[in-house]
């Protein structure tokens, strides 16, 4: 593991309900940053195979509509491992570069037929080091997600540090983030879907919280990226072009942008980390060190 590294955030648009041709672009998108020098690229949330912010949109008495969708969902969703885990893992040994992927996972472990919103992660040797899925799918998102649980609250040893994943307003939550930190924690990727001025500022906020590197990466999605045949397209407002807009961003543990954000245009940003930093960033307020205070706190994780 070296002090200096370089890391990327790829905000991308995925083939809008397709798996295969999702991940061969997000394997271009690998090689491309490894080929830049990259030792990490984080990928948006539901990256595979795309965001379903129809559920913004339809009430769920339309079921019969809903149920084509979430058909389509589970048919573009990825089981861990399958073959285009296998494709990503080979993407990224070849590029020499961890990857962070954002993805619809099935529960493969029992149905089949349930979702989870997941993170994947590969190191530079192409070896899947593990997963997490998010604890609280938010609002609509209830209406396909499953919840994750405790096991997959990890942070995994990699050639560019300890990383760890949140996905989107579970940042929100204190006691995840608080998890997170206790596992020693160096970088905290956040791929999201929210593009808020808010969210920026509680992500440079948890930087300094957490005296962490954050890399937030969010989907940039123009209506031109759905195709006609989905009739929940009609459902957006006239006229417009953007259905996210991404301001991506990569975050120093003093919170300072170090890149971004980047808004209304896909492309891959990247920063310079010196891990040194996250060591510097506790000498006065380190949440889970010298300002923890265990005496007053308890703090436990069921990992059942």
């Amino acid at each position: 593991m070296t002090k200096n590294i370089k890391v990327a955030a790829a905000q991308l648009s995925p083939v809008f309900l397709n798996k295969q041709k999702t991940v061969e672009k997000a394997c271009k998108a690998i090689k491309e940053a490894g080929g830049n020098g990259a030792e990490l690229i984080v990928f948006p949330e539901a990256f595979i195979s795309g965001y379903p912010d129809w559920v913004w949109l339809i009430p769920n008495s339309k079921g019969a509509e809903l149920n084509e969708l979430y058909l389509e969902l589970i048919e573009n969703a990825v089981s861990i491992p399958d073959s285009s885990t296998d494709k990503l893992s080979k993407a990224a040994k070849e590029a020499n570069i961890n990857v962070v992927m954002g993805m619809h996972e099935r529960n493969s472990e029992t149905s089949n037929a349930s979702l989870f919103n997941s993170l994947l992660f590969i190191d530079n040797n192409g070896d899947i080091l593990g997963k997490h899925r998010k604890l609280i799918p938010t609002g609509g998102e209830r209406l396909v997600w499953s919840q994750g649980d405790g096991t997959t609250l990890n942070a995994y040893d990699s050639s560019v540090g300890k990383i760890a994943g949140l996905i989107c307003w579970e940042n929100f939550m204190p006691l995840a983030r608080n998890a997170i930190y206790e596992a020693g924690t160096q970088i905290l990727v956040t791929p999201t879907w929210d593009k808020s001025p808010n969210w920026l500022q509680s992500m440079q906020h948890i930087a300094r919280e957490g005296g962490v590197f954050v890399i937030s990466t969010c989907m940039a999605l123009k209506m031109d990226d759905i195709p006609d045949g989905y009739d929940f397209k009609n459902l957006y407002p006239e006229g417009r072009e953007w259905i996210n807009i991404g301001n991506s961003a990569i975050i120093s543990p003093n919170g300072k942008l170090l890149a971004g954000p980047l808004a209304s245009q896909e492309g891959i940003l990247y920063a310079d980390l010196n891990l040194d930093d996250v060591i510097k960033a506790k000498r006065m307020f380190d949440v889970v060190g010298h300002y923890s205070r265990p005496d007053v706190f308890n703090f436990s994780i069921n990992k059942n």
